[in-house]
């Protein structure tokens, strides 16, 4: 008997219909003589359509639509996994599964007074581990937790898997399986190559780097958490037959486990490829080599909470002036432009030039730590076929390159098939 914490998302709960598939997955788990808590999201476009009503309730007068108490904000969009829970309880009760739902301030997870994008501070497990003890399922509404002065505060995107695997650490889960639209994690984007393989598993370093670049099985907050708490992930489709899922020889269901890097005993080189559309690309022109330049630029970024990724510093011949050339997130081009043209005053006279017609691919792999020669095979791979690098970033087990856009699908599949990612 396992203790598992089970995450269906918004797709897999569009309707009642699809609940009630939820609610076979659930039975066949309990049925096994698993203990089971469940975590669910809003109905997909639920959401959506809670913020458009806090967005136009906002509007009236003369008032701007997208000012507006956070707290009020979070007590109306946490009704969306509040409806879930309770219809998964009822389909389960018909089902005669004994099922209770819960709000995330009954359990408590508690939460800092971030509304919106509230951090978790604490999980209680005590009344989860009681009510799953006695043969009932925990039915939880995800994305929410109860704020310092009693509110109900949501945890922003990726809410509800960054609930499920918090909640997994706090009853001491065997697993967390996220059930998505997806059947696991692939080696790249299967729509762009149709030779993507299945990964039976993926260490948390990994994963965490794929979900930072674009990869959108998981969201970069639940993976860290999964990481740093070693809640074993499980990734599989909520869309099997729940009645039919066969396993392999080692009696896994079909999908992809995260986990520590001890657990996987054979590592490629290179486990993945991840291509990431949303970077823009700026440069600063003939900006006076000098001390504090950088600083200047980067500080005022950084007061501005814009992110900066990639960096590349060219110097002129006589050593006066530089290029200096950095991505951001594309949704902060604009913004970023108007933070540089506001601190020319410390960064001197410069032309600033952006694009958001770049793209950045990653290769990323465990097994690049101790093998050389893994970043020249990737520009070897790209130059044979006529793909200019605009700037390269690297870590341990990762080395991205910004490109042209044009070029993103051909990159992907060069550097697939250059790693032997394209093999059986």
């Amino acid at each position: 008997m396992a203790r598992l914490v089970l995450k269906f998302g918004g797709t897999s709960v569009a309707n009642v219909e699809r609940i009630r598939n939820v609610a076979r997955h659930v039975a066949r788990e309990v049925k096994a003589g698993h203990q089971v808590a469940v975590v669910v999201s809003a109905m997909s476009g639920v959401t959506n359509t809670l913020v458009g009503y806090v967005q136009d309730a906002a509007s009236t007068g003369n008032r701007d639509g997208h000012i507006f108490d956070q707290m009020e904000y979070d007590a109306v969009v946490a009704s969306g996994e509040q409806v879930t829970s309770g219809l998964l309880a009822i389909v389960l009760q018909a089902m005669g599964i004994p099922a209770r739902s819960f709000q995330g301030w009954q359990i408590p997870l508690t939460t800092d007074d971030a509304h919106g994008s509230a951090r978790i501070m604490d999980i209680d497990g005590a009344k989860m581990i009681e009510v799953m003890s006695r043969g009932e399922v925990a039915v939880i509404a995800g994305f929410q937790g109860v704020g310092p002065t009693g509110r109900i505060a949501t945890l922003g995107r990726g809410g509800s898997d960054t609930s499920a695997v918090a909640i997994a650490a706090a009853v001491n889960a065997d697993r967390c399986d996220i059930y998505t639209d997806v059947d696991g994690v692939y080696t790249t984007d299967p729509r762009i190559v149709p030779k993507a393989r299945r990964l039976e598993k993926v260490a948390f370093e990994e994963m965490l780097e794929m979900a930072s670049l674009g990869a959108k099985v998981l969201q970069v907050r639940s993976v860290e958490l999964a990481m740093v708490k070693k809640v074993r992930t499980f990734v599989r489709s909520s869309f099997d037959d729940p009645d039919t899922v066969g396993v392999d020889a080692h009696g896994n269901p079909p999908g992809t486990l995260i986990c520590d890097e001890d657990e996987i005993v054979e590592t490629q080189v290179v486990t993945g490829i991840a291509y990431s559309k949303d970077e823009a690309q700026i440069s600063l022109r003939r900006v006076a080599d000098k001390p504090g330049v950088a600083a200047a630029v980067f500080g005022a970024l950084a007061e501005a909470n814009i992110n900066v990724d990639m960096i590349v510093q060219n110097t002129s011949a006589d050593g006066s002036t530089t290029d200096l050339t950095f991505t951001v997130p594309a949704i902060d081009e604009a913004r970023a432009r108007s933070v540089l043209e506001a601190a020319q005053a410390e960064i001197g006279p410069t032309l600033i030039e952006s694009s958001a017609d770049v793209v950045k691919v990653s290769v990323i792999g465990i097994g690049m730590r101790s093998h050389a020669g893994v970043a020249s095979q990737a520009f070897t791979a790209l130059a044979s076929k006529g793909i200019n690098i605009r700037a390269i970033t690297t870590s341990e087990i990762k080395i991205s390159v910004l490109i042209d856009a044009a070029y993103t699908e051909l990159a992907v599949r060069t550097l697939h098939t250059a790693y032997g990612l394209d093999k059986a």
